[in-house]
């Protein structure tokens, strides 16, 4: 209690003596002296938004299914016009628990910029109080003559601000906004990664039906082969060597069918989880078995300079910088003096017990003649650590690089996953093409070759090379045709398409906000009237903290 403590200060009385009305006016003068220079100066560099490098145009700009202008990638699954998919999209969004974790995680980084803007005023400041029975020993020194018996009471209001001089504490808020909207990046990030996943989980599973199924034909295809061979062995115009071949190759074209139906379970066991279900109830949202949905004929990509702007993981490094710049300037304070301003306001009042005591009561605590009180300010200056401190500015000053350099690479990451994915978007629709006449041609060469057994032009060699073929081009081909679509997934997910879902919408489901409201007072924090949307790169608050 600062009040009853030894610290240094003003003491002064309800009726200030004329001898500390210098002292006063001296102190008044240095709080204002402080305030302005508080008001001034702030150490430490100001964050400039690096600039990274970036390409003119995409490489495969000329290709005609490739259309460079600005879109709007909001809701980029639409382009394949498949009403189960947007279902799935939509439900992932509302339950997914990873998304969730990561919008508890701007409600957190809300809090923690509450804190950060807190710290620039009073960082002690609490109300006490105590009541005493006293009895002084007789045989203490000066005690004789003194009243032995009395009661104490006390009630007031202390204060301690460290002034922010050099800007700490500014800076501190400026990395809490920067650490706020990395939050909101980080959680676009999330949702970007989640449509994506919901979308390649979705088309996996229509891929491995269609796989299922075309395995199937080719099993019903080769028994029909299987029962002709048979029927020429028993005849005697073959041997059994045609027999086993044929039941060979229907074997293992049957053996393939339980991978494929183990590939559709753990898909939609992971399309489950990415819905934030358990596995098998989302059985009933995807029907029946379904084809690999078709790609538009023209793909309309954006222009690279949109990827600075449009792609989280691009802002989660630029505010990762931004409020590690700050954390300089927050470190560098700290080779400065600290001044602070304290003081106490309270009422004290005594209740004598003897005969020369004035027998004063309780009620007497609440009068005019009670008040005590004392200001003052002080600084502090760590000059023997400065050798600590200013490694301590040195560590933040490369922490700060390493995120540069990370933002850099990050940008030149994006690039590279878009081109990626484009070019494999626009070669593997080529090899559907071939592959897609090669299944016609083996299909051909399959009816050509059974024909020519039945007439015993041909032994079962070439029966059985033409319906292997026959299979494995067609799984082929399905694979591939689901490729393309995966492929372009990959290039939307690249492009930074989809975090837009959460517009003009909380970071976490009402349920969950009810719930923390009941438990804990979160006043305006889980709802803020207004933030920003996207995350400004500017040092700015969505709990109106001033601009510096």
């Amino acid at each position: 209690m600062l009040a009853n403590s030894s610290k240094e200060g003003i003491r002064l009385s309800p009726s200030i003596p004329s001898r500390h009305h210098g002292y006063v006016k001296a102190l008044i003068s240095l709080i204002g002296l402080v305030l302005v220079l508080s008001g001034c100066a702030m150490v430490g560099p100001d964050y400039v938004k690096p600039t990274a490098p970036e390409p003119d145009k995409w490489i495969e700009a000329h290709d005609p299914q490739i259309d460079s202008k600005q879109t709007d990638f909001s809701r980029w699954w639409t382009v394949f016009n498949d009403p189960v998919l947007n279902t799935l999209v939509e439900t992932a969004y509302r339950q997914n628990l990873t998304l969730q974790v990561a919008g508890l995680r701007v409600l957190e980084a809300r809090a923690q910029l509450g804190i950060a803007f807190g710290f620039q005023y009073p960082q002690q400041q609490f109300a006490s109080g105590d009541a005493s029975v006293n009895q002084i020993s007789k045989n203490a020194p000066n005690a004789a003559f003194s009243d032995r018996y009395y009661d104490n009471y006390f009630v007031g209001f202390d204060a301690v601000w460290e002034l922010d001089v050099w800007g700490k504490f500014r800076r501190a808020v400026q990395s809490g906004v920067a650490d706020l909207e990395a939050s909101i990046a980080n959680y676009d990030d999330i949702l970007v990664s989640l449509t994506a996943d919901v979308a390649r989980t979705y088309l996996q599973v229509r891929t491995n039906e269609e796989r299922l199924e075309v395995a199937r034909q080719n099993v019903g295809l080769q028994k029909r082969s299987l029962e002709i061979a048979d029927v020429r062995f028993k005849a005697g115009a073959v041997t059994e060597l045609d027999v086993t071949q044929a039941r060979s190759l229907l074997r293992s074209t049957e053996a393939t069918i339980p991978e494929y139906e183990a590939n559709i379970r753990r898909a939609k066991n992971a399309l489950a989880t990415l819905l934030g279900k358990l596995p098998g109830e989302v059985d009933a949202m995807l029907g029946g078995p379904g084809l690999i949905p078709a790609v538009p004929a023209e793909v309309v990509v954006g222009i690279p300079a949109e990827l600075l702007r449009r792609r989280p993981d691009i802002r989660l490094a630029e505010r990762q910088m931004a409020g590690q710049s700050a954390r300089i300037g927050f470190a560098k304070a700290d080779l400065y003096p600290h001044f602070s301003l304290f003081g106490s306001l309270g009422l004290q009042a005594s209740s004598h017990v003897g005969a020369s005591s004035n027998n004063s009561k309780f009620s007497d605590l609440f009068s005019k003649d009670s008040i005590t009180y004392y200001a003052g300010g002080g600084f502090q200056w760590d000059i023997l650590n400065y050798g600590r401190i200013s490694n301590q500015v040195r560590v933040e000053d490369a922490r700060f690089q390493e995120l540069v350099v990370n933002y850099e690479n990050t940008v030149l990451r994006a690039a590279q996953e878009v081109e990626d994915a484009m070019i494999s978007f626009l070669r593997t629709q080529d090899a559907v093409e071939y592959l897609a006449d090669a299944v016609k041609a083996s299909k051909r060469s399959v009816d050509l070759s059974m024909i020519q057994y039945r007439e015993g032009l041909v032994d079962y060699q070439r029966v059985l090379d033409t319906q292997r073929f026959l299979t494995e081009q067609q799984d082929q081909l399905v694979f591939t045709a689901g490729s393309v679509d995966l492929s372009l997934v990959a290039m939307y997910k690249a492009l930074g398409g989809g975090w837009e879902l959460r517009k003009d919408k909380e970071f976490v489901p009402e349920d969950i906000l009810e719930e923390m409201e009941q438990r804990t007072n979160w006043g305006d924090l889980l709802s803020p009237e207004e933030y920003e949307y996207p995350p400004s790169q500017e040092v700015k608050s969505i709990m109106h903290v001033p601009d510096f």
